[in-house]
């Protein structure tokens, strides 16, 4: 099956001022050059940057009206689930600060989420967060990569709650930890997680244990944020 030229250029462009954007290139409250403009500064067609500038609108990064041209919006108005949002300012300018937030929302959710596993969980579902808990053994000798791992594991657990709306935060979860795990585990100096911590908490899920695979996943969080909080107290 052949890739879309057009879908292609589509989303590069929208990747490129999305990225400009984050980064400050275009302050809030400014405008962004013309559709025409835009069209000759990426050498890309019409009807590419047309459909850009609505996907950034969905994103709520830009608002485009006629006779106003195209206005970048205040970062409130930013989709922060988007995973193209968040990506961009988690690879432009991860604040400690963001970090902390991104945190405090696992702690409102993973827990939860462990406490569902432990109820709603299949067989399947338990061979899955095992499989990413293997890995991660696999990565302290070298054979996997940690952050793959260690990102697989947690996500399993969402999956594995049988709530829908807690699944659907698969990939918003999964973009945040492509950062956070790998700074908590800078400023701890190790490569990789605890997998003696990550498989007690697979233990209780499957022990049908719901208070303490809940307790065990935030107790790791914790330690996550008291880590975030050390270097923004520094």
């Amino acid at each position: 099956m052949r890739s879309n030229p057009k879908h292609n250029l589509t989303h590069q462009l929208t990747h490129d001022l999305g990225m400009a954007i984050v980064k400050g290139d275009y302050p809030v409250g400014s405008g962004l050059p013309s559709e025409a403009d835009l069209c000759v500064e990426f050498d890309v067609s019409r009807s590419a940057t047309r459909e850009a500038v609505k996907m950034l609108s969905a994103k709520g990064l830009i608002s485009s009206r006629p006779k106003q041209g195209i206005q970048v919006l205040p970062e409130s108005n930013w989709n922060m689930f988007d995973t193209d949002v968040l990506g961009w300012i988690l690879n432009s300018k991860p604040s400690l600060a963001l970090l902390k937030e991104f945190t405090q929302v696992r702690v409102a959710i993973e827990p939860q989420a462990a406490a569902l596993a432990a109820v709603n969980g299949t067989e399947e579902d338990f061979a899955n967060i095992e499989k990413a808990l293997s890995r991660m053994a696999d990565a302290d000798k070298g054979l996997d990569d940690p952050l793959d791992a260690d990102i697989a594991f947690h996500t399993a657990i969402l999956m594995a709650s049988g709530n829908r709306f807690i699944a659907q935060l698969n990939d918003f979860i999964s973009t945040a930890l492509r950062v956070s795990i790998r700074y908590t585990n800078r400023i701890k100096g190790v490569p990789g997680a605890d997998v003696q911590k990550h498989a007690d908490i697979f233990n209780t899920i499957k022990s049908r244990k719901p208070e303490q695979a809940s307790a065990s996943v935030k107790t790791i969080l914790d330690e996550a944020l008291e880590l975030i909080q050390s270097q923004l107290d520094a």
